[in-house]
């Protein structure tokens, strides 16, 4: 109770307060023309890009009694075929899974008319209301390669997650680029897109994780564990898992409510009068430095020296000055931001726990023998060449 009790009551909180969904279809449509009677807008997920799609006359008489939804405006357009993929059923849903989707289409595009995709999800609320939510998506198209390069979303680029078929494709993609779209260039050189530099490094991070690679010193149990995590995670939460936040604490201004900038996780950015809070959705360590101050020692831990703080403690100790309450703060924002409670870990410099901390430098070359960031671009520079040659 004393190391689990109060995580296991957060998550029994969240999992029986967030919004569950009964008996649910979704349904997703694409068209490529305009067509239908009636243009609708979310008023939550407005941004600077209106995202439009059109409906059939009865899906708009049944919206306009949502109050999620308004209509814009009234108009007929030219006539077009929507696609329509067969209703997906759940039994019971909540708002933390995410769902993905693999879409191709076999009509030619045109840079005119664009994509449009509807994403529909029919369900019964714990009320017992029949609801209706819908997204709306309106995508560009290209006829140009270099303009697709351009415009690619690296955080929800999804590769099938096996490792020989991870790393052909990465090289196949980069390649495709170097062929078609990049400049001439000294071949020694590793020319990359602007939107996907860091795919190698995200690459190279799913090959190490432990629900692809595991370890010889991970049970089946964490193994299964990290493995139905990542199927069920949205992009924000797999990139944090894939990536973890290094964030530094050593100099954190207390007047400030946002959290630090995270630097790169390498153990070569770490500094022995440093302290740094490691988080990846799943784990939260919070690292300390053999040399750090005495004074930050004093007002978080409330001992003289970093060799006094006990480490067995899995939360902060409540002392009644600025720097320690921001600390707490800050522990607590993140824990929000994630889909499950967060222990905190203390792992104070050369313990046994830093080999456990130090997994997770996903940069650095890993204790089993994956490679490092370096390495692992080097190797892809060598896979792209061997493709050109």
């Amino acid at each position: 109770a004393d190391l689990d009790g109060d995580r296991l009551i957060s998550d029994i909180k969240r999992n029986v307060s967030r919004p569950i969904a009964f008996d649910a279809i979704m349904r997703v449509r694409t068209i490529h023309r305009r067509e239908s009677h009636g243009l609708l807008r979310h008023k939550q997920q407005a941004t600077s890009v209106e995202r439009f799609l059109p409906l059939q006359q009865t899906e708009i008489q049944y919206l306009q009694n949502s109050p999620t939804f308004h209509l814009i405006q009234q108009q007929t357009y030219t006539s077009g075929i929507p696609y329509e993929m067969n209703g997906h059923r759940f039994d019971t849903n909540h708002n933390d899974p995410g769902v993905a989707l693999e879409i191709k289409h076999d009509d030619k595009l045109t840079e005119e008319d664009g994509v449009y995709v509807q994403v529909a999800l029919l369900y019964t609320s714990c009320g017992g209301q029949r609801r209706l939510r819908v997204i709306n998506l309106g995508l560009k198209t290209c006829s140009q390669m270099a303009d697709l390069y351009r415009s690619c979303d690296l955080d929800t680029t999804s590769p099938k997650p096996v490792k020989e078929n991870l790393v052909n494709r990465c090289a196949q993609m980069l390649a495709c680029y170097r062929k078609n779209c990049a400049s001439p260039s000294s071949a020694g050189q590793l020319i990359l897109p602007e939107c996907m530099k860091l795919l190698p490094l995200y690459i190279n991070c799913v090959l190490k994780s432990d629900a692809v690679s595991g370890g010889s010193d991970m049970t089946i149990d964490d193994r299964w564990f990290a493995m139905q995590a990542i199927t069920i995670m949205d992009v924000p939460s797999s990139v944090v898992y894939f990536y973890p936040r290094l964030i530094p604490l050593h100099d954190i201004d207390v007047d400030s409510n946002e959290i630090p900038s995270p630097i790169r996780c390498s153990s070569e950015k770490l500094r022995d009068d440093g302290v740094y809070l490691l988080e990846n959705g799943i784990y939260l360590f919070l690292w300390i430095g053999l040399n750090v101050g005495m004074e930050w020692v004093q007002n978080v831990f409330g001992v003289h020296s970093a060799a006094q703080i006990d480490i067995d403690r899995t939360e902060l100790l409540e002392i009644d000055n600025p720097l320690s309450m921001r600390i707490r703060d800050l522990i607590e924002d993140i824990r929000i931001q994630r889909h499950r409670s967060m222990r905190l870990t203390l792992v104070r410099q050369r313990d046994k726990l830093e080999l456990v901390f130090k997994h997770f430098l996903v940069e650095d070359r890993g204790l089993d023998g994956s490679v490092s960031y370096v390495d692992f671009l080097c190797h892809m520079h060598k896979e792209i060449r061997g493709l050109l040659s």
